[in-house]
C-alpha cells in the first residue's frame, strides 16, 4: 500500500512546479547592488579577456586602427602639406611637424564612433541580453567595452607616430609624447560614452554611424587639426578656440613640438569631466533599462 503524501509536500511541488515554466527569468536577474568594488574589478577583467580574445578570432576587426592613421597622414601631408605647409612658412615639413600631433586627437575620436557601432551591433545580436541575465555589475560591460577600445586607440597612435616619423616628424620631446598619448586617451574614454549611449538608444549600427558623421565632422573640420585657425571667419575661430578637438590638438603640439599648453589642457580636461560625469550614469541607466 503505498504512502499518501501530505499536503504539505503537496503545496511544495506544486508551488515548484508553477515556477518551472518560466523560462524568461534569468533575462531579468538584476545585477545584485552589494557587489562589491573587487568584484566589479574582476568582472571588468573578465569581459576584457573575453572582448580581447574576440579580436584575436577576428583580426580584421582591427584594420581600422591600423590603416586609418597611415591613410589619412599620407593623404593630408602629400596632398595638402605644400601648399598649408607655406602658410607656415616651412613647406610640408612644417606641415608635417604641424599635423601629425593634430591626428593624435582624431584617434580618440574614431575608436569612440567605433566602440558605439560595435555596441549596437551586440545588442541586435542578442550578445548583451546574455550579458545581462548574468549577476555582474551592469557598468562592468561597459568599462570593459572602454578599456579594450582605449587599446585600441593606443596601437592606432603607435602606428601614426611610426608613419609620421618616416615622413619627417621629429620627436624632439619625449615626455611631451606620452603626455599627449595619455591626454588623448583620456578625452577619447570620455567621448566614448556618448558612442555608447548612442549605441544602447539607437536602432541600428548604421544609425549610430550616421549620428556620429553629423555630430563629429563639424568639430573635426572646424577646429585647428589640419589647417591653423587664423584665416578662418571671426565666428568660427570662436567656436574652434572651445571645440574639444582643437584643444586636445593645440595641447598635443605644444606638448611635442613647443608652443603654448595650459589653454588647451585645461579645456580638454574639462571637457572630458563633464562628456564622463554626464554621460557615463546615462550610459549605464540605459543599458539596464533597455527592453
Amino acid at each position: 500500500m503505498s504512502a499518501r503524501p501530505s499536503p504539505t509536500a503537496t503545496l511544495q511541488k506544486s508551488g515548484s512546479a508553477a515556477h518551472l515554466p518560466s523560462v524568461e527569468a534569468p533575462l531579468t536577474i538584476e545585477a545584485d547592488p552589494r557587489i562589491s568594488l573587487r568584484a566589479h574589478a574582476r568582472h571588468t577583467g573578465a569581459l576584457i579577456r573575453r572582448n580581447l580574445l574576440w579580436i584575436r578570432q577576428d583580426p580584421e576587426s582591427m584594420f581600422d586602427a591600423i590603416l586609418f592613421p597611415v591613410i589619412f597622414t599620407l593623404l593630408f601631408v602629400y596632398v595638402f602639406g605644400g601648399s598649408i605647409g607655406q602658410s607656415l612658412g616651412g613647406g610640408q615639413e612644417a606641415y608635417v611637424q604641424y599635423v601629425v600631433p593634430g591626428l593624435m586627437a582624431m584617434m580618440g575620436m574614431n575608436m569612440a564612433q567605433g566602440v558605439g557601432t560595435g555596441f549596437n551591433t551586440d545588442f541586435n545580436s542578442g550578445v548583451m541580453d546574455r550579458f545581462r541575465s548574468l549577476p555582474i555589475g551592469r557598468g562592468s560591460v561597459l568599462f570593459a567595452k572602454i578599456a579594450v577600445e582605449v587599446m585600441r586607440m593606443l596601437i592606432a597612435t603607435a602606428v601614426l607616430m611610426v608613419v609620421g616619423v618616416l615622413v619627417g616628424f621629429h620627436i624632439t620631446n619625449w615626455p611631451g609624447l606620452f603626455a599627449s598619448v595619455g591626454l588623448s586617451a583620456v578625452f577619447g574614454s570620455a567621448l566614448m560614452w556618448v558612442f555608447l549611449t548612442l549605441g544602447v538608444i539607437m536602432k541600428s549600427a548604421q544609425s549610430v554611424q550616421a549620428m556620429g558623421f553629423l555630430v563629429l565632422m563639424p568639430l573635426q573640420f572646424g577646429s585647428s587639426i589640419f589647417a591653423p585657425t587664423k584665416s578662418m571667419p571671426g565666428w568660427l575661430q570662436n567656436f574652434t578656440e572651445y571645440n574639444p578637438l582643437s584643444s586636445l590638438a593645440d595641447a598635443a603640439r605644444g606638448l611635442m613640438v613647443g608652443g603654448p599648453v595650459a589653454h588647451g589642457l585645461w579645456v580638454t580636461l574639462a571637457w572630458s569631466a563633464a562628456l564622463t560625469l554626464v554621460m557615463a550614469p546615462i550610459a549605464i541607466h540605459k543599458f539596464r533599462t533597455k527592453s
